[in-house]
């Protein structure tokens, strides 16, 4: 088999079940067969859907800040609780435990990787003030 540079910033890798990886698109709602490794970069809040929460119930995903800085929240697992807010820097990363809302605001342009495995992801409004 040949070996192919692949962009990272274009093309998802997806790591699937048989051992097989394979290049393609960068879905990170969608399960595509396997876990998922995708790379963007993000300009504004938008980029990211910090008005968003999102959750990944079949597995813990893995947020990397590999240029830039963010902050990843957690929402409150009690009504009553604060959000859980976690700063991430160049070359930092932080493991989201399975089936825990979350979002990203930025600090500046950043980018990030994220892995995991996208098996009935969901997300809805987070309701910000």
């Amino acid at each position: 088999m040949p070996l192919t540079l692949i962009d990272m910033f274009a093309t998802g890798l997806h790591f699937l079940p048989d051992g097989e990886v394979r290049p393609g698109e960068r879905r990170m709602a969608t399960d595509l067969g396997g876990w998922q490794l995708a790379t963007f970069h993000v300009e504004t809040d938008a980029d990211v859907h910090s008005d968003e929460w999102e959750v990944h119930p079949a597995a813990e995903e893995a947020v990397c800040c590999l240029s830039g800085a963010l902050r990843l929240y957690l929402r409150p697992e009690h009504p009553d609780d604060p959000e859980t807010m976690v700063r991430l820097t160049s070359g930092t990363s932080v493991v989201i435990p399975r089936g825990r809302w979350h979002r990203i605001e930025l600090d500046q342009p950043s980018d990030i990787m994220s892995v995991g495995l996208r098996r009935d992801t969901r997300r809805e409004p987070a309701n910000l003030a």
